[in-house]
């Protein structure tokens, strides 16, 4: 349906009376009450909106409307979506997949919930391309078919993926490289080896750059040339300057409740299109916090 522009002060239900006065009043309400008006790009149900000269209008299908309701159920942000994949901007504290003792609380669970809602035969389906740690947050792209999921991780090695991470003390470079290669042991411990020497090593590649500091805390920009499992915790572990609270890898405080790790910018190529994508997510305010008052 086309886009109503708003030309008088009004209620939203009282303009809607008026916009749909063929239909019967209870109609109008259901219409509102299911989610189906949106007031300058966002969803409002309430029959007391007011609405200024210049608002617009647009009705939402069915379906649509929804997808807008089912969205409101998640506890984070769908960034874009389209018919084949999502971006979301995932919380800390919850796994982007499951594992043997917890199912539900994760990325993978409640994607999957939110397609099948939507899907007429209850078949929805995800299929996540990459991954976060539990305890960071930031953006992850994530297929809606398995032929889409496989497109992107063939060109993942286009994407450009970076974090903003907090860490103890400040380097001495104010941008470097962090090059080794990485292992992990029975424990799921990964650390560096400086060559091949070890079978299941796998080479890594870390930019960094120094954004802010304080003396006690730097903020870095992280550029990941390579992505391997716990990479940027254990290269900046490496150079001596751990992540906020990642006591896994040697940092001495755990002033939050997460690793001050950030995936900020995601940025590929679309897997049915080919257009160049980029989306960025804003540092948390919890992290922002260790750094408000830095120098730059």
């Amino acid at each position: 349906m086309p886009v109503h522009r708003v030309v008088e002060k009004s209620f939203l239900l009282e303009y809607l009376f008026g916009h749909f006065a063929r239909l019967k009043k209870t109609k109008v309400k259901q219409i509102l009450k299911y989610g189906s008006v949106r007031v300058n790009g966002r969803v409002v149900t309430s029959h007391r909106h007011e609405l200024k000269p210049g608002d617009t209008l647009d009705f939402l299908n069915e379906k649509d409307a929804l997808a807008e309701r089912l969205k409101t159920r998640l506890d984070f942000p769908i960034v874009y979506e389209d018919r084949v994949l999502l971006v979301v901007e995932k919380p800390a504290g919850i796994l982007t997949m499951g594992t043997e003792h917890e199912k539900e609380e994760t990325l993978y669970f409640k994607l999957t919930e939110y397609e099948r809602a939507k899907s007429r035969d209850d078949c929805g389906r995800v299929f996540v391309v990459h991954r976060l740690d539990r305890d960071a947050s930031g953006l992850v792209v994530v297929a809606k078919n398995a032929k889409v999921k496989h497109a992107l991780q063939e060109s993942w090695n286009l994407a450009v993926k970076k974090y903003y991470a907090v860490v103890e003390g400040v380097p001495k470079k104010e941008q470097g490289i962090i090059e080794s290669f990485l292992v992990e042991d029975k424990f799921k411990r990964v650390y560096s080896v400086r060559d091949r020497s070890h079978p299941s090593s796998k080479h890594a590649v870390t930019r960094y750059r120094l954004v802010r500091k304080n003396g006690r805390y730097a903020l870095l920009d992280i550029l990941l040339e390579t992505g391997r499992k716990n990479q940027i915790r254990v290269h900046l572990s490496d150079l001596g300057h751990p992540i906020v609270a990642d006591t896994k890898y040697g940092a001495p405080s755990h002033p939050l409740k997460r690793l001050a790790l950030h995936a900020y910018q995601l940025s590929f190529p679309h897997p049915s299109t080919g257009k160049f994508m980029s989306f960025r997510s804003e540092l948390p305010e919890s992290i922002e916090k260790l750094v408000h008052h830095a120098r730059p």
